[in-house]
């Protein structure tokens, strides 16, 4: 369980579902606090620490029907807060209470589906059904065939006669869709009767939260010395400038410089935080090390693994420098939180092979403070703004740990690492001209490991391609291109051709990208 916090909370007990987090995601941003938390580690004992105001039973994969299929504690049933069940959690709340679950018999419903209301309104669908009908987004096998005693039907859909059923005297909820997804629109609205519903004040602001880290950074550090890797990204950003308000002249932020960053972004970050934020900065300029290791390297994955070695080996070098430190912070967030923690308890498969700070605690023998660990990305950006961070910083696209490595596929030279940090500053110059920057998620310029004929004037080159990606998302976990005008990328091309000697051919990747993909190796 995370640390106690002084908020209201509600918890998500979790079946395995891939759109968990997105319930987490529409309840904060209701300024509701809440964990999720997989249904095997949820005991009575939890329950009776954790003490929610409400509970919301996620959906799943599985089928109740199945002798060992994920179950709550039925103590939950008798906390006497509300309780609300979506897809597999409706089901397992009618399995657990009396109804009846069954499988196949034509009732499966995957997709967009239209929930039409009973004669009797409930206050949960407060705003629904405007129109006489509501679009929702359904998949499940299994369905409910006998609601348990004590429920009413309050919505229907063609395959689901049971879309929305509740026990209005125990405040108990369940619906076979899934209202946090995009494709239910009005979903938010649902939450957002629940959790008023359930008595939440919306007590969960960055505001709040930036007294409560403080607060918890000085009881945790007390008068020790904490060491931070900081990239110049939005979380260790974040995360510095956090612990600088609460312990000052403790802190020492180490800024590895490795001589894969795009242009001009080490003289921006130092000149931020160690002139504009006075803080103890190291700079590690070891690009000459990292590039030499990296010389003859193609192979995507070992480059990432000598970047990863390298970055531990530096860091350890240049904090071992700082006498006294005992800590050492992270600027872990919740998703990476709930992603250690593997629904079926196996292992997860790895996605990402290059974490910036990955084993130095151990290594190092420090112990961890992780100011961010319960907020979610949107959650950062908005205490960077409470903690008056300039907006270029909070506003940023994201940037991997391996820096240009990995948008430089093949090997790396000097000269291709120069010619794709002059032709991304073009590009992002662009998107920005154009008024497009906070509009997208991520954007940059790989550097292909091709070289093409061209013609330029009179004259033939053989110069490299590029191509240029943006794509949009929310947090990150599944991304869709970004669809530029015909006009804004022929402009971009040729001012990427015409300025950046070494560059002959743009190209554009319209691909979409699932989980753990979007950056281009």
């Amino acid at each position: 369980m995370t640390q106690k916090t002084p908020h209201e909370r509600l918890l998500i007990i979790d079946f395995g579902s891939q759109v968990t987090q997105l319930i987490a995601r529409r309840l904060r941003e209701l300024s509701v606090y809440c964990e999720i938390h997989p249904y095997q580690n949820v005991t009575d004992s939890f329950l009776a620490e954790f003490a929610p105001k409400a509970v919301i039973l996620s959906g799943g994969p599985d089928s109740v029907t199945r002798e060992g299929s994920p179950r709550p504690p039925a103590s939950v049933f008798d906390m006497g807060v509300p309780i609300l069940g979506i897809c597999y959690g409706q089901q397992v709340m009618m399995h657990m209470l009396g109804g009846r679950v069954d499988t196949g018999h034509g009732t499966a419903e995957f997709g967009r589906a239209f929930v039409t209301p009973a004669d009797t309104r409930l206050t949960l669908l407060e705003g629904w059904f405007a129109e006489g009908k509501e679009q929702v987004w359904m998949s499940h096998g299994d369905h409910v065939s006998a609601i348990a005693p004590g429920f009413d039907v309050y919505g229907t859909s063609p395959n689901a006669p049971f879309a929305i059923t509740a026990d209005l005297s125990r405040n108990f909820y369940a619906v076979q869709f899934h209202p946090e997804v995009h494709h239910t629109p009005n979903g938010a609205a649902l939450y957002k009767n629940f959790v008023e519903m359930a008595g939440f004040t919306g007590d969960w602001t960055m505001g709040a939260y930036r007294e409560q880290a403080i607060a918890a950074i000085r009881k945790q550090v007390g008068n020790k010395y904490v060491i931070c890797g900081l990239s110049g990204g939005v979380d260790s950003s974040v995360a510095a400038v956090l612990l600088h308000e609460a312990i000052g002249d403790q802190l020492t932020c180490v800024f590895v410089d490795h001589g894969l960053l795009r242009k001009g972004e080490a003289e921006e970050v130092v000149t931020m935080f160690r002139d504009n934020y006075n803080m103890k900065l190291i700079h590690a300029d070891e690009q000459e090390l990292f590039l030499g290791e990296l010389d003859g390297v193609s192979d995507p994955e070992t480059k990432r693994k000598i970047i990863g070695k390298l970055f531990i080996d530096v860091f350890q070098k240049h904090a071992d420098s700082i006498e006294g430190a005992e800590f050492l912070a992270q600027g872990t967030l919740y998703p990476d939180v709930i992603e250690s923690v593997s629904f079926s308890g196996g292992p997860s498969v790895t996605i990402k092979s290059h974490h910036n700070v990955g084993g130095l605690p151990e290594k190092m023998g420090l112990k961890l403070v992780e100011p961010l660990r319960e907020l979610f990305k949107d959650e950062v950006r908005a205490l960077g703004a409470e903690l008056g961070l300039p907006k270029s910083f909070i506003g940023r696209h994201p940037f991997p740990g391996p820096g240009l490595a990995i948008r430089c596929p093949g090997e790396i030279t000097r000269e291709k690492l120069e010619i794709l940090r002059e032709a991304d500053a073009v590009y992002i110059d662009q998107i920005r001209r154009h008024g497009l920057y906070d509009e997208i998620w991520q954007a940059f310029v790989a550097i292909l490991p091709v070289r093409t004929v061209g013609v330029m004037g009179d004259g033939r080159t053989y110069d490299f391609a590029c191509a240029l990606r943006a794509v949009t998302s929310v947090d990150g976990m599944t991304a869709d291109y970004y669809p530029f005008s015909h006009e804004f990328l022929g402009e971009t091309a040729t001012r990427i051709i015409n300025e950046i000697k070494g560059i002959n051919r743009v190209t554009y990747d319209i691909t979409s990208k699932p989980p753990g993909t979007i950056e281009w190796e």
